[in-house]
């Protein structure tokens, strides 16, 4: 079956860590990643996103040398080997060079390019920026998150961010956001997130969802994590009915079938 030809992209994930919530270990790797990508690429994924530092709630900091020695040969070899999208998920200025050098297509950054050196790392290349919300860090992000309003808090924070980038020169129409489900919210922050998702358009800029597996999904279906799928593709759907162009997903088979549903929906004239 072709792909459909609506502008709705899913994004596999590919952990590059001992650590990560969901997957830590399982791709560690440059065989296992490169054995994995295989397999979600013949699965129908638009992109990949690479991580070699769990931005899992309570997770370590790991040095530079180190993410870099993770997330680079695989960005080379996957780049060589595939036809698809890299993307790559850091925060750190040196690893996204570094990463844009060996083919990235874009830079996902869960602290929205404010870490040292970030915007200038980016500035002067032409790869597609993610920018995401994140109150807190890893480490103490879940400790009593709070809000006047989550939607326009985490909504002035993007718009702060883009303003940011504009001023380093970098072009608007190379920027995405990520209102961040599940980095500094509550579920009921969660859930009012994806109730009002369309709020977030009024900043005129594509979003990219991760939901995959979440703890937001397993507080309402009483699911461990390896049995989050059915959850996980019910808000990937909610949220590509509310206008997210990329959805960012560990189980990409399952996702592209019902991201295919959901174009067909909104295109109308598919059949």
């Amino acid at each position: 079956m072709s792909k459909n030809t609506h502008p709705l992209k899913v994004m596999g994930i590919i952990n590059v860590t001992p650590d990560s919530f969901s997957d830590g270990g399982q791709f560690n790797t440059l065989e296992r990643a490169l054995e994995q990508a295989a397999q979600l690429v013949a699965e129908g994924a638009d992109m990949l996103d690479i991580g070699g530092e769990s931005t899992r709630p309570g997770a370590d900091a790991v040095a530079t040398e180190e993410e870099l020695e993770r997330v680079v040969p695989v960005v080379e070899a996957i780049k060589q080997r595939f036809d698809v999208e890299v993307s790559v998920d850091t925060s750190k200025a040196e690893v996204m060079r570094a990463s844009i050098s060996a083919g990235a297509d874009m830079i996902n950054d869960v602290c929205a390019l404010q870490q040292p050196g970030a915007l200038q790392a980016v500035a002067d290349s032409s790869v597609e920026l993610c920018l995401m919300h994140m109150q807190g860090e890893p480490r103490t992000m879940q400790h009593e998150p709070r809000y006047d309003d989550v939607v326009c808090d985490v909504k002035a924070f993007l718009q702060q961010r883009v303003a940011a980038c504009e001023a380093a020169g970098i072009d608007r129409q190379r920027l995405w956001l990520d209102p961040g489900f599940g980095f500094g919210k509550s579920m009921r922050h969660n859930y009012q997130m994806l109730q009002r998702l369309q709020a977030f358009h009024e900043l005129q800029l594509p979003l990219l969802i991760g939901l995959s597996r979440k703890s937001m999904i397993g507080h309402v279906t009483g699911r461990e994590v390896g049995e989050r799928v059915a959850g996980s593709i019910a808000g990937a759907t909610i949220a590509a009915l509310k206008g997210a162009r990329i959805i960012r997903v560990h189980d990409v088979k399952q996702t592209v079938d019902a991201m295919r549903v959901v174009a067909a929906t909104l295109e109308g004239d598919y059949l």
